[in-house]
């Protein structure tokens, strides 16, 4: 008779024995067996760092396949939770499929032999266990992530795009220098106008690796090249990452079932925001103005770009958006904006017209965002500025020296906590308790004091330049006419009232800053 060998290795398996060894080990023992019943080993099928309950393992799916064309009789494996952990799927192949297509299942260490017909209950009861066990795993490794998430610990096995995983903490993120600039890139573009599709264009233009080429060169994750340049969905999902302002947020999804790889979202605010867990690529004015800009893009209709005021000019009594129509006045055309309740309504409007002329509005506007942003981004005194990037580069370091002289409070106060226990339970004695609670306790107030000093001087520290949202805006104010991309990083709304009988309207601002 011929038999197919089946071996298999989880991910929590491989945590506590190497991974060939074990695969190994199946192999020789199942060979020896199938040697002295007698049997031909026709073909050894092996899935590594697979779950019992996963139906897509490719070693697995291809046993069954050739067990449906019959090309051995008997299944032989270790276990029968090597087989399968799902109590569904033992009952379908074991008792349904198995004997319709006439194999055998043999399982050598629990003594499974579907040729026993008194052997099923024992079957049943081990499909049982096997599920009940998966379950319980799941449910452990569940609560072991929450907890690792709600402390700010990075749990994703491939880092995100901009980072690397730190080699003496894997759950803690490291800038990733090349990356981090691409990143930057993104949101400098973004901030000047540019749409996710150029961005994406740009960066392929500029011959720049999309993130998944970036993490495959660099063996972070599997896949074979192809044509995976940027897009405007990548591009998308970096600009709306708050991680790259050093705040963690995780728990977005979350799993169906310990028995499917489904996902279903999560209500935001349900989701895991830790912030300060690690070093910050874009800074947080910058990330807000970015997110106003993507929130508040206008699209064109197919008519040309939006105008300047497309989404911002509202109705001061109804509250409605202000519409763009033309006319022709003495052989010129003419934009005006009127409220769009009154155009479609009428002839029976539910608003009064409200119109005003385009560029008179749009100048008007731009006026009073030069006003605000050249007294919102005043620079300080010159003898008080410290070089370029030297002053966002010195924070960076000052909080990174703060986060460690907390991690290391905390240990001395762990340690303490463990001296404490192991005095309590007799196993040191009492002046090497003395001792070493006196040196941990000396440490950690040193520690302490030179975290009070780090800072007060973080919070005495001079004015640093203009941040790059400043930088941005000073360079577009600068040009005419205005980009429609300051406008709404500045303004909320702009409200228009109805025209007076002497010819004048009520223009007012509503500010984001």
């Amino acid at each position: 008779m011929t038999c197919a060998i089946y071996c298999r290795l989880s991910r929590e398996d491989a945590e506590k024995i190497r991974e060939s060894e074990s695969i190994q080990n199946q192999k020789a023992m199942l060979a020896d067996y199938a040697a002295s019943q007698g049997w031909e080993v026709g073909a050894v099928y092996c899935d590594e760092d697979y779950s019992g309950a996963d139906r897509d393992r490719p070693g697995w799916n291809a046993m069954l396949a050739a067990a449906e064309r019959r090309e051995f009789q008997i299944v032989l494996c270790k276990t029968q939770s090597r087989f399968t952990r799902d109590m569904e799927l033992v009952e379908k192949y074991l008792h349904g499929l198995f004997p319709l297509w006439g194999i055998r299942f043999v399982a050598v260490v629990d003594h499974v032999d579907t040729d026993l017909k008194g052997n099923k209950k024992a079957r049943q009861i081990n499909g049982l266990i096997n599920e009940w066990y998966l379950e319980d795993l799941s449910e452990n490794i569940r609560a072991v992530f929450a907890q690792k998430r709600s402390a700010g610990k990075y749990i994703g096995s491939i880092p995100a795009y901009g980072y690397r995983k730190d080699p003496a903490d894997h759950n803690h993120l490291l800038v990733e220098p090349e990356a981090a600039e691409v990143v930057r890139s993104i949101f400098s573009l973004c901030l000047e106008g540019f749409g996710k599709q150029k961005i994406a264009a740009l960066l392929n233009e500029r011959g720049i690796p999309s993130p998944s080429a970036y993490k495959r060169a660099r063996g972070w994750t599997r896949g074979e090249a192809g044509a995976d340049g940027w897009n405007r969905t990548t591009v998308g999902r970096i600009l709306r990452s708050e991680l790259y302002t050093g705040t963690m947020v995780q728990g977005t999804k979350r799993r169906v079932s310990y028995k499917s790889k489904a996902c279903a979202g999560v209500p935001k605010e349900a989701w895991c925001r830790v912030e300060g867990t690690h070093e910050a690529i874009v800074d947080r004015a910058s990330f807000d103005a970015a997110q106003a800009l993507l929130d508040r893009r206008t699209r064109s209709g197919g008519t040309g770009e939006p105008h300047p005021l497309a989404g911002i000019a509202r109705c001061a009594d109804c509250g409605g958006p202000l519409v763009k129509v033309s006319q022709l006045y003495k052989g010129v055309r003419r934009s005006y904006l009127q409220c769009g309740r009154y155009a479609s309504s009428r002839p029976h409007p539910n608003c009064t017209r409200h119109s005003v002329r385009l560029d008179a509005l749009t100048g008007v506007v731009e006026e009073r965002v030069r006003a605000l942003v050249r007294t919102r981004y005043r620079l300080p005194s010159p003898e008080r500025l410290l070089p370029p990037g030297e002053a966002e580069a010195r924070l960076r370091r000052e909080r990174a020296e703060a986060l460690e002289l907390q991690n290391q409070i905390a240990r001395r106060s762990r340690a303490l906590e463990t001296l404490c226990l192991d005095r309590a339970d007799g196993l040191i004695g009492r002046e090497e308790f003395a001792g070493m609670s006196a040196r941990f306790r000396e440490e950690r107030q040193a520690l302490q004091a030179r975290l009070d000093a780090l800072e007060a001087r973080m919070r005495e520290a001079p004015p640093e330049p203009p941040g790059l949202l400043a930088k941005r805006a000073e360079a577009l104010l600068r040009l005419d006419p205005m980009p429609r991309e300051l406008l709404v990083l500045l303004v909320d709304t702009v409200t228009v009232g109805e025209r007076r009988p002497d010819g004048t309207q009520e223009v007012s601002i509503r500010w984001l800053l």
